[in-house]
């Protein structure tokens, strides 16, 4: 038997949480409520959800802040539900390391795809034997393996969200070519992802955050266009 995947709802309004988990439950998902900022680390603990819905508007702890301390120690993907629909308040979260953000009211097809696309974006780490058909990518003090998702930075794992992993690994995999942000949305997110350019811009600033530049590579901006893993001639 196929164990179910678990959602996480957070949102202080329990009549549209429970409406959610309605529409979630009929596509055969698993679900669990809280209603509060404070509750969804004890709640990732002893429910081990796939994917959090966050509401931004919580009391005390808001969404933002709750984002922040489930990122420091999980990379479980969440998709963050507001009313604010203003560009600033989409790239803070994203920034903070939200994998979607959809505006209040919603559509529940429109919820139940962008929860189903998320979901297929994610694949959580495994350890798998050493194989030659391993899709792994290799430069000096980075290793960037996409079979069991993880990376090795000047001989250190990096924790990050499977999509800048992939992001990562896609530019890597083609050193010195020059993708647009257009091309690299449809190739990591999918042609079905709702979004714009900027999500590319900041998933590569959370990724420079992470690898920095190097003697021999580096992700390199190409002004007006795009991005490109840009490989330099060893001396």
């Amino acid at each position: 038997m196929v164990n179910k995947q678990k959602i996480l709802i957070v949102d202080d309004d329990n009549n549209i949480a429970e409406l959610i988990s309605l529409y979630l439950t009929k596509e055969c998902y698993e679900t669990l409520i809280v209603n509060d900022g404070e509750s969804v680390l004890p709640a990732v603990e002893s429910f081990s959800p796939n994917l959090i819905l966050l509401d931004l508007m919580l009391p005390g702890i808001d969404g933002y802040q709750v984002c922040r301390e489930v990122r420091a120690k999980h990379t479980i993907p969440i998709i963050m539900l507001s009313a604010k629909g203003e560009v600033f308040d989409k790239v803070l979260g994203l920034e903070l390391g939200a994998d979607d953000y959809i505006e209040k009211p919603f559509d529940s097809k429109e919820l139940v795809a962008r929860v189903k696309a998320v979901l297929r974006r994610y694949k959580p780490a495994v350890v798998l034997p050493e194989n030659p058909n391993d899709k792994c990518v290799e430069y000096q003090d980075l290793s960037i393996n996409l079979t069991n998702y993880s990376v090795v930075y000047m001989g250190h794992t990096v924790e990050m969200p499977p999509k800048e992993l992939e992001l990562l690994y896609f530019l890597a995999s083609s050193p010195n070519h020059v993708f647009t942000r257009e091309q690299l949305l449809d190739q990591i997110w999918g042609y079905e992802y709702i979004g714009d350019t900027r999500t590319v811009d900041v998933h590569i600033k959370r990724l420079r955050e992470k690898i920095k530049d190097h003697a021999n590579w580096k992700i390199s901006t190409i002004w007006g266009i795009g991005y490109k893993f840009e490989v330099r001639s060893e001396s």
